[in-house]
């Protein structure tokens, strides 16, 4: 552990969250804009489901951990929304299984702290099209469909509405843009860079909004060492220095 202690974001989920920085994605984006002002913790399990999730809760989240997490990002959905497969094998969980998965996922980190703040992601939409394409023959039967993906996103929404989550219904968000399907997607299921910028702006609308107290939007946490110091860079009156701690010129976009 090193110091000095930050408060911790923890991103819990499958592959969405375990790749999230690669290809300019939502996690490596959320750790540049907290920088200096929260530590964001990478939990992502390629090829998850939900009922996996719940076996390793107590590891993952431990309740007598010294430190509990501020914020945790729940992300588990697309891998349970997938067709049954014949031979009983697969990631495949049945809707009603799965919402009380998360029901007890969302139970767990409550019980943590009486501080910690919880946002589900609800599950994306697929390019159906370009996961034929792309489908290996070292696989058996996949079925992946955005009508799936639309129900159990719907699912995830109405349980976070009835347990007071935040909530972020990505299966809408995505579908906004037009090009959505040439552009959000790496390979018709995992976010290439411009479906994560629409992550990370749905999750900042969040953390905006929420009336949580203390904030945790970005611009309201204070910034780790923000104090003046001689050894800033000297301006061009050569009697005084720039302080840089909370400077955002080097990202491409200036998040809200």
């Amino acid at each position: 552990m090193v110091g000095p202690q930050r408060p911790q974001f923890v991103l819990f989920g499958s592959s969405i969250v375990q790749i999230s920085y690669s290809n300019g994605g939502w996690g490596a984006i959320l750790s540049d804009i907290y920088a200096r002002k929260a530590d964001v913790l990478l939990r992502g399990y390629y090829g998850w489901n939900s009922r996996r999730a719940i076996q390793v809760l107590d590891q993952v989240f431990p309740k007598d951990a010294t430190v509990q997490p501020t914020l945790v990002i729940v992300y588990f959905g697309g891998n349970d929304s997938m067709g049954p497969h014949s031979s009983g094998l697969g990631p495949h969980v049945p809707l009603p299984e799965y919402i009380e998965n998360m029901r007890k996922i969302a139970t767990h980190l409550k019980s943590l702290s009486e501080n910690i703040r919880i946002i589900f992601l609800s599950c994306p939409p697929v390019d159906e099209a370009r996961i034929r394409e792309n489908t290996s023959a070292y696989f058996s039967e996949l079925v992946r469909t955005n009508e799936l993906c639309r129900q159990y996103s719907e699912a995830c929404i109405e349980l976070c509405k009835e347990m007071n989550l935040k909530v972020v219904d990505l299966w809408t968000a995505l579908q906004k843009r037009e090009d959505w399907l040439a552009a959000c997607f790496t390979d018709g299921i995992h976010l290439a860079e411009e479906g994560s910028k629409i992550v990370v702006e749905e999750i900042l609308k969040v953390l905006k909004e929420a009336e949580w107290t203390p904030s945790l939007h970005w611009k309201s946490m204070a910034t780790e060492f923000p104090e003046d110091s001689p050894y800033d860079l000297v301006l061009a009156d050569g009697k005084s220095t720039i302080n840089p701690s909370d400077w955002t010129y080097h990202r491409q976009i200036q998040w809200d």
